[in-house]
């Protein structure tokens, strides 16, 4: 039997991990994981050495594969000492915190590619071809179309620019908020949680300062992240915006410095509106209103309860820090199996200042919902024989807000 991880014994819910049959985080390490890896491949005419090594973390990554013990004289693995490796080396896939066992296993595929070097595949981007196949698409030229039909009312347009940074391209940019309507999960089919509206008061008081915006997913879903900045910057919401950014590619679509600057560079070569969008915002690069962010802890195998003093005092100085996307709420609140009735501001009491996470449910962790909600959520599904494919199937989503402190 496996020993237990440390983590499972510190008075909180326990941690998610692939133990469990049929779970979601099982399928995720033992058919995601290959999968992808197959998809590297096909996708990238890497050499033989490359190939080899792809080949050998496919072999690893199976059932029965454990986890490669660090490569001692790899320049990052001082780094990987610190976050755990030691603890989970030879042991199963599945048997490790699934924030672990994921986390690690980008870095093993960006090692098998070369991503390190050296050699002359460092630095390449091994899902930059699907990156630059979605911010190409048609659907990336109607999103930005879009915003040439947004609100005329002040009000509206913060909701619709909200909403389309939520649901990121799911979402239509005009999406209209009537006048005189209820808050935004009224209108919004699969809107669990919906904090939005404390969310823009904490946003408009207290004048202008720094708001941390932690960005999630490259290409499509980035783009109206950079228009909600802009709007933040230009109502005098915000004095500058901390767009924190992946150090390297890390969970095939999430955002680095170049797909930031790929994103702001699409916006700008488009209809006039999200062309001024992405002209204002190049300019508050170079005047320092738009700061680019790469913290190594964003790639961290860890939730942010163990967050290094500097980017805890990144967060402490904000006016509201955002956080984008499903991961970032896994390690906002914890990647742990809380009761999803746990509040919002309990699971992050430890955070420096006020936050916010606007995500689409990817993964089983949830906290934050009335019991009546979820009681609805789970009594509405089932007809594929999972009473809890809600919290996984990316259809709902929520807006939380705590006041930290």
């Amino acid at each position: 039997m496996s020993t237990p991880a440390p983590e499972e014994a510190d008075g909180l819910p326990p941690v998610v991990t692939g133990r469990a049959a049929g779970s979601f985080p099982r399928g995720v390490l033992l058919k995601r994981h290959p999968a992808l890896i197959e998809r590297v491949g096909r996708a990238t005419p890497y050499p033989p050495d490359r190939r080899a090594a792809l080949g050998e973390l496919l072999r690893d990554t199976s059932e029965t594969g454990r986890i490669a013990p660090l490569d001692p004289d790899a320049r990052d693995a001082g780094r990987w000492r610190e976050w755990g490796a030691p603890r989970y080396e030879g042991r199963l896939w599945t048997d490790v915190p699934f924030l672990w066992a994921e986390s690690f296993f980008y870095r093993e595929l960006l090692n098998a590619v070369g991503y390190f070097g050296p050699g002359p595949w460092r630095g390449i981007d091994p899902f930059a071809p699907s990156k630059r196949a979605e911010l190409a698409g048609a659907s990336t030229d109607s999103e930005m179309a879009a915003l040439e039909r947004l609100p005329t009312s002040e009000a509206e347009r913060d909701a619709a620019l909200l909403n389309s940074s939520l649901w990121g391209n799911r979402a239509d940019l005009g999406f209209r908020l009537s006048a005189g309507d209820a808050g935004l999960g009224e209108r919004v089919t699969g809107l669990v949680s919906d904090d939005s509206a404390r969310l823009w008061e904490a946003l408009g008081s207290g004048g202008a300062g720094p708001v941390c915006l932690v960005a999630d997913n490259a290409g499509p879903e980035l783009l109206p992240d950079l228009v909600l900045a802009d709007r933040l910057l230009r109502t005098g919401r915000a004095s500058s915006v901390v767009l924190h950014l992946k150090p390297y590619p890390y969970y095939v679509s999430d955002a680095t410095t170049a797909d930031a600057l790929a994103c702001l560079e699409r916006l700008s070569a488009g209809p006039p509106a999200a062309a001024g969008a992405g002209q204002r915002l190049r300019r508050d690069v170079t005047e320092g209103r738009l700061v680019l962010r790469a913290h190594p802890f964003s790639c961290a195998p860890l939730a942010y309860a163990e967050m290094p003093d500097d980017l805890r005092d990144d967060f402490a100085s904000a006016k509201v820090t955002l956080m984008k996307g499903d991961l970032n709420y896994r390690r906002l609140v914890g990647d742990r199996l809380w009761p999803a009735t746990t509040p919002f501001a309990e699971a992050t009491s430890y955070f420096p200042g006020p936050v916010a996470a606007l995500r689409t449910l990817k993964s089983d962790v949830v906290t934050g919902l009335t019991p009546q909600t979820l009681r609805r959520l789970d009594e509405s599904e089932g007809s594929d024989g999972s009473a809890a494919s809600w919290r996984t199937s990316g259809t709902h989503a929520l807006v939380q807000f705590s006041a930290g402190g």
